[in-house]
């Protein structure tokens, strides 16, 4: 792994310069992964994942909302953003993200792993929860909570569609080493998201994900094509029965596991809710909410988001009290309630112990 922050000559310049973002590579057998960390750098971070075709920049409004004490590590998916491609002839699977999931855990040492995931990276991450709920200690999925259900002759029809796409778009790969592909002004990529995405992403949000998904032409001095892997577009993606995703749910034992869903987004409907019914008969520490927003609420209502992620965060990842430290130099800045009834408990906890202590002698 490597990384693009420098040092610092003493305790206070490490201390500022470790809140800003550090941009690190997780090297993986096919290239790399790319990534940025934001925060605290000095305890686990939650690992942040996007949706199909967006990128690490899904997360940009939100962040700032965020609790101080853990940082996040957004990254972008192979084939997205700034991460490596697959190698000409490789397709892309729902399997191979679930591989960087567990090879950034081996990368950093996680025995757990504290996951936030919008859309495509929420159904990846309601799988991972599914096989390994004893290595995570938190979940936050953002307008997606299970698998996508297909009937059988769906299931044909997307078959067929998604190999010819592929050999499409792997032809276009391949030919892209000696061709640029068609370029477009900025306004127009803005357009293309914004409408590609069901008008989900706002225009002036466009920005957040085109920066990460896009190049300048060299042909053409004022026009950009997009850099991402067109091939991404037909991924293989886990498709499953609703008794397979029933049985999936009820292995989400014990997994503080928060959904949100966008209240003007089609994603989680009915199909839903035996999934959704399961997991909150079978997992104390399940909650679903709904907040005002398209497919893209953490983008577009970022504080409508972060009202009901940081309650959760607290509760289930609380401040180390002896780190805790209140943003800016104010000291007399209230700490959130969730914090101070934290910090009420554990000094609680501490005078039963002394007077135990004191009782003893």
């Amino acid at each position: 792994m490597t990384s693009t922050a420098g040092g610092a000559a003493n305790g206070k310049q490490i201390e500022q310069h470790e809140q800003e973002p550090m941009d690190v590579r997780i090297d993986m057998p096919w290239g790399y992964v790319v990534g940025r960390w934001y925060g605290n750098r000095q305890v686990r971070p939650i690992l942040a994942l996007h949706g199909w075709l967006d990128n690490l920049g899904t997360w940009n409004e939100l962040l700032p909302l965020l609790p101080t004490h853990l940082g996040v590590l957004c990254i972008d998916l192979p084939g997205h953003g700034y991460s490596s491609k697959l190698p000409e002839g490789i397709a892309y699977h729902f399997v191979d993200y679930l591989c960087v999931i567990l090879r950034i855990m081996e990368e950093y040492g996680w025995q757990k792993v504290s996951l936030m995931a919008h859309s495509m990276s929420a159904m990846l991450c309601f799988v991972f929860a599914s096989l390994y709920p004893h290595r995570m200690d938190l979940l936050i999925s953002v307008d997606i909570v299970k698998t996508r259900y297909r009937k059988p002759a769906s299931q044909i029809d997307y078959l067929r569609t998604n190999i010819e796409g592929y050999m499409l778009e792997d032809e276009r790969f391949a030919n892209a080493k000696r061709q640029e592909p068609p370029s477009y002004t900025y306004a127009e990529l803005e357009q293309v998201l914004h409408k590609g995405s069901d008008r989900s992403v706002l225009l002036e949000n466009c920005h957040h994900i085109l920066e990460r998904n896009v190049a300048k032409s060299t042909k053409y001095p004022d026009k950009y094509f997009f850099s991402r892997d067109g091939r991404c577009k037909y991924y293989n993606e886990f498709h499953t029965s609703p008794p397979f995703a029933a049985e999936l749910a009820r292995t989400i034992r014990n997994v503080p596991y928060c959904v949100i869903k966008g209240s003007e987004s089609n994603f989680i409907d009915e199909q839903s809710d035996e999934v959704i019914a399961i997991l909150r008969e079978n997992n104390p520490h399940f909650e679903f909410h709904e907040v005002q927003g398209t497919h893209h609420v953490h983008l577009n209502n970022a504080a409508g988001v972060a009202a009901i992620i940081n309650p959760f965060i607290l509760r289930h990842r609380p401040p180390q009290l002896e780190t805790w430290t209140v943003a800016g130099d104010d000291q007399s800045e209230e700490l959130p309630a969730a914090v101070k009834e934290f910090k009420l408990a554990v000094e609680d906890s501490e005078n039963v112990k002394r007077r135990k202590r004191k009782s003893n002698l």
